[in-house]
């Protein structure tokens, strides 16, 4: 029950956040998204063996965190599940990798080992860089941003009512497990008998009242070409983040700084 409380919670607090007074939050919101986009397209062009310029890749983490007050530690806090998967992910390339570049002191170090964790950063990264982004901008504006990029409203249609329509599944579930706690008060969990006919009633009443909240959307003026809001335009200080964004990710992404900083200090 707490973790469902808690799931609404989250959804709740990405709004919320994204209406916040700060720098981060006033840049327009096209700028953020093709700025997050080359990150991590960026980041993903990075060979598997090189584990200096993918922690180099942290750096822009660490900017947008500073200007936008934001906290990577509660953001992997949020995201443990999604990041013990690709932990899962990754623990198979020193299984299948076996081959030997160094050692620290007596324990191996193969190559297996270097690409395992140069995947689990790469995917801890970019799912940091799109939370960042959501919670910074929000829904409503980064489907504004993929307007202005001329994707099909269709698209972005089905993109915002999915995201909004996760409260309404998750208020159903809520209804559904306090109903069945006060049937079966001294049962922990749920039986498996009931599973079937708990996840069809769940469906059901997430349709039905998916159904009445659209039917109540269309009877304000809801459609595809006006829900969007009024036409941004892109200021000064978008332009100016637009530009330090850019040669920020190219620094940190085609010059080996660890390397040099290494360097430096070993002459």
């Amino acid at each position: 029950m707490n973790k469902i409380e808690d799931a609404i919670y989250q959804v709740h607090y990405i709004d919320n956040n994204s209406n916040n007074n700060n720098i981060l939050n006033k840049i327009h919101p096209l700028v953020k998204l093709i700025i997050s986009v080359v990150y991590i397209l960026f980041l993903t062009s990075i060979n598997k063996y090189n584990l200096t310029i993918t922690l180099a890749m942290s750096i822009y983490l660490i900017v947008v965190s500073i200007i936008g007050d934001l906290s990577i530690k509660n953001c992997i806090k949020r995201l443990k599940i999604v990041l013990f998967l690709l932990i899962i992910i990754g623990i198979a390339n020193p299984i299948l990798d076996r081959q030997v570049v160094a050692y620290i002191g007596i324990i191996p170090i193969t190559t297996g080992m270097i690409s395992a964790l140069t995947l689990i950063l790469k995917g801890i990264f970019a799912i940091i860089s799109s939370y960042f982004l959501i919670v910074t901008t929000g829904v409503e504006n980064i489907c504004y941003a993929l307007k202005k990029l001329h994707i099909p409203n269709i698209l972005i249609t089905i993109f915002m009512l999915i995201y909004r329509y996760i409260i309404v599944f998750l208020k159903e579930v809520q209804k559904i497990w306090i109903a069945y706690s006060l049937r079966a008060p001294k049962q922990k969990g749920i039986h498996f008998k009931a599973w079937g006919s708990m996840i069809g009633s769940l469906m059901i009443r997430s349709i039905d009242k998916a159904e009445v909240i659209y039917q109540a959307m269309e009877l304000r003026g809801f459609s595809p070409d006006n829900f969007f809001m009024k036409n941004q335009k892109i200021d000064r200080t978008s332009i100016i983040y637009f530009l330090a964004g850019f040669l920020l990710l190219l620094i940190i992404r085609f010059i080996p700084i660890f390397d040099l900083i290494g360097n430096v200090f070993v002459h």
